[in-house]
């Protein structure tokens, strides 16, 4: 088996990182591309990081399981399955799932420190940066927090403005100037979508060859 060729996809919180991963993974099969995302590494609750006024900080590099996250990369690379329990964040209503990430010609890797880990940077062969607007960004991470992790709005306002801002500023964004593409997603990316989309299906017949 030829070596898969590696994306990874990074951009600050709310910017729109998973919604473009749904659309790209729309253009191929299943056995083409299998998408693996940072928010299945984070540690458990009680290992979380907690700020001076005692709430836990989701939005740190410590926060993550990053040997673990790289090493099913690694087996995903050299051929091999990874099977994870789902993590679900602050939602005692949602029911876990145990999910099989399955190996094929391309991998692609989401998540808010895919590029910052430098274990996890060199094994990309491609490096995507999403950004919007911190309006827009606020405004999906608002609906995000409140209908899939079960935070209430003012918990969602205080972690942006204490927690996702500063690490972002600080930590993520010089990122971009290291990424090989760039993509703005402040309402649309259907064409820039669309250049990746077929970049990669060119991609195809040279992995599978």
């Amino acid at each position: 088996m030829n070596k898969p060729f590696t994306i990874g996809i990074t951009g600050g919180s709310g910017s729109g990182k998973t919604y473009f991963l749904q659309g790209l993974s729309s253009y191929f099969k299943p056995h083409e591309i299998c998408l693996i995302s940072q928010d299945n590494y984070y540690k458990s609750r009680d290992q979380q990081p907690i700020d001076e006024n005692g709430v836990k900080n989701f939005d740190l590099p410590v926060s993550i399981d990053r040997e673990a996250f790289q090493q099913d990369l690694l087996k995903l690379k050299a051929g091999q399955n990874v099977i994870k329990t789902e993590y679900t964040f602050n939602n005692p209503t949602a029911e876990t799932k145990l999910l099989e990430f399955k190996t094929a010609p391309i991998i692609v890797v989401e998540g808010l420190f895919v590029q910052y880990f430098e274990e996890i940077s060199d094994e990309l062969d491609l490096r995507v940066f999403i950004e919007a607007k911190d309006h827009v960004k606020l405004g999906r991470r608002i609906k995000r927090d409140q209908v899939e992790r079960g935070y209430d709005i003012d918990d969602v306002l205080y972690r942006y403005q204490y927690h996702v801002m500063p690490v972002y500023e600080r930590l993520i964004e010089p990122l971009k100037h290291n990424s090989d593409l760039v993509i703005p997603n402040n309402s649309k990316f259907e064409r820039a979508l669309d250049v990746l989309v077929g970049y990669l299906k060119s991609r195809l017949t040279g992995v599978a060859n």
